[in-house]
């Protein structure tokens, strides 16, 4: 369900809650760092750095928010300093280790992880920093299982170092959660609470657990604890907001209700947090999640529009444009995008993307081309064999359009039987068109191959559908006929193929648009009789039903001129 009717309602106007005095404290700024008060924190972190420059715990924070915030480089410079401040900072270490994972340098990012766990020595936030950088992902990726596991095994190694540290347990549930391993999730989160009761980024981890269970009550009584703990906790707001989008998609009879919570909620998120751009970037994201492309097209050109935009604004750019049907703006914003931010942040949405902006512009070889390689990236994409195949039947292409359809019917988990049709209808035309080629060459190329294709996929369909199809009959017997490559000898192969389809359209009852195809069968069967079965009872009855459907049909019309031919007097 698409709920934009009532997430329109933009944060525009919003009074953004922010202290102008900050504490200097580091366990201040980790605070804020938790309630995702990013800007308080790098506030707070650049003076750190200033005032207490050689402490590299510093550095390292204000480079986890860099990190978050999508600013490799940035963040690289700072653990980089972190690092000039301490040569044996584990903390450091971990964070140049992130960075080089997010950017997919898996080779240094597990040489400065070994380094920063060889410095650890008692101290286990180097382990949970590590197990978190693991689970980091670009744009919608999932934490794969590989990383999830890597994450899963050193966090374990943290815990035997300290079993005391609640960070460990979260970063484990989490891990845990990305693989949708609910139960040993919820033994870590609770862990979490046990050592820490009043935590709230433990008890709304337990909230978002509860959300993907489809848990809503659960969930947003967690959300409350937590408030209960910290009333500006940010957090448990924005999670708030997605729970609310998720029971309107699951609960029609709520969804009004709860669209408008999920609203008011994320609204409250964002006064918790600071009016930065990282911020409308969240709210950016919850878009995506509402599927309210108008205001995040908005949202977004206002983001691109900005002095020194992130360049991930012009991914949301074009992913809105694309479903706003503003294919050019998609196709230009993409484009800009994955031209300046580098391959190493390209994720397989971006080619689907940008594959089916410029379909949508005609520009389809280039289109299925952007295609390919998003399922390359992530074979969970099998939809974009469906997407290419229509765009291959719509070109003509029919022999690359059933080639599509046949891929998408094996790899897909859900295809249904109008796929299948498809296939089959498309393997038929591309024979057909060669076939019935005026190009001697072209016809003589003609692969019966296809038609055997096409036939498997009819089959497919008439023995899974609860009935049988009088069209799918229809092709069938066609696909089947033009087989008998030898027109002097028919067999008469599609025979009961043409009997299955009369009996089927005069069971349901003729109507004016079957008469053209009910000829056909008519006169097929009557040629049958006349040429095979030499019965010209059976012939003559036969095409008698066909002429009376339709006088014009070729077979119909050559029958009769032949009798009138050997009628007597006939020529004198």
């Amino acid at each position: 369900m698409k709920l934009t009717s009532k997430v329109a309602t933009a944060v525009t106007g919003l009074v953004f809650i922010g202290s102008s005095v900050f504490a200097q404290s580091l366990s201040d700024a980790k605070k804020a760092i938790d309630a995702e008060q990013y800007q308080k924190a790098k506030s707070m972190l650049k003076n750190l750095t200033v005032t207490q420059a050689n402490k590299d715990e510093n550095y390292f924070y204000l480079g986890w928010i860099y990190t978050l915030q999508d600013y490799p480089d940035s963040a690289k410079a700072i653990f980089e300093k972190g690092i000039a401040a301490d040569p044996k900072s584990a903390l450091n270490y971990a964070g140049l280790g992130a960075v080089a994972h997010v950017e997919k340098d898996e080779a240094t990012a597990r040489t400065n992880f070994d380094k920063a766990i060889s410095l650890a020595g008692k101290n286990s936030k180097p382990y949970v920093y590590v197990g978190r950088a693991y689970l980091l992902t670009t744009g919608s990726n999932n934490v794969t299982p590989a990383n999830a596991n890597a994450a899963i095994a050193v966090l374990g190694k943290g815990l035997a170092v300290n079993s005391k540290d609640p960070e460990l347990d979260i970063a484990m549930g989490d891990a845990y959660r990305s693989q949708l391993k609910s139960n040993e999730a919820y033994k870590y989160y609770q862990d979490a609470v046990n050592l820490a009761p009043n935590s709230p980024t433990a008890n709304v981890a337990i909230g978002v657990l509860w959300k993907y269970a489809n848990n809503f009550d659960g969930a947003e009584s967690q959300f409350k604890k937590a408030l209960g703990f910290d009333p500006n906790f940010g957090p448990a707001y924005r999670e708030w907001a997605e729970t609310d989008l998720r029971w309107a998609q699951n609960d029609p009879s709520k969804a009004s209700a709860k669209v408008k919570e999920a609203v008011d909620h994320f609204q409250k998120f964002l006064s918790l947090t600071d009016n930065s751009e990282e911020s409308q970037m969240r709210y950016a994201d919850f878009l995506i999640n509402a599927g309210d492309y108008k205001t995040l097209q908005q949202v977004a050109q206002s983001l691109a529009s900005s002095k020194n935009p992130n360049l991930r604004a012009y991914r949301y750019l074009g992913y809105a444009a694309y479903e706003n049907g503003d294919y050019q703006a998609s196709v230009t914003a993409l484009n800009k995008w994955m031209a300046q931010a580098g391959p190493k942040r390209i994720i397989p949405s971006d080619y689907l993307y940008l594959g089916r902006a410029e379909i949508g512009l005609k520009q389809d070889s280039l289109g299925i081309q952007n295609l390919r390689t998003a399922y390359q990236l992530d074979s969970t994409n099998t939809d974009v064999f469906e997407e290419i195949a229509k765009s291959y039947y719509a070109q003509k292409k029919y022999k690359q359009a059933g080639d599509a359809y046949r891929e998408y019917n094996e790899k897909s988990k859900k295809p249904n039987l109008q796929d299948y049709v498809r296939e089959g209808i498309s393997y038929y035309f591309a024979f057909q068109d060669d076939y019935y080629s005026t190009n001697p060459a072209v016809k003589a190329k003609a692969d019966t191959s296809l038609l055997n294709y096409a036939s498997n996929a009819f089959t497919f369909v008439q023995t899974h559908a609860a009935a049988p199809s009088a069209d799918v009959a229809l092709y069938q017997a066609r696909a089947v006929d033009l087989k008998e490559t030898d027109r002097n000898n028919i067999k008469g192969l599609a025979k009961p193929y043409y009997e299955q389809y009369i009996q089927l359209v005069t069971a349901r009852g003729v109507t004016d648009k079957d008469k053209k195809s009910l000829a056909e069968a008519y006169a097929y069967l009557g040629n049958i009789y006349e040429f095979k079965e030499k019965d010209a009872a059976k012939a003559e009855e036969n095409f008698a039903k066909a002429r009376e459907l339709d006088p014009t049909n070729r077979s119909v019309l050559n029958h009769y001129q032949k009798g009138a031919a050997k009628a007597p007097g006939k020529g004198r």
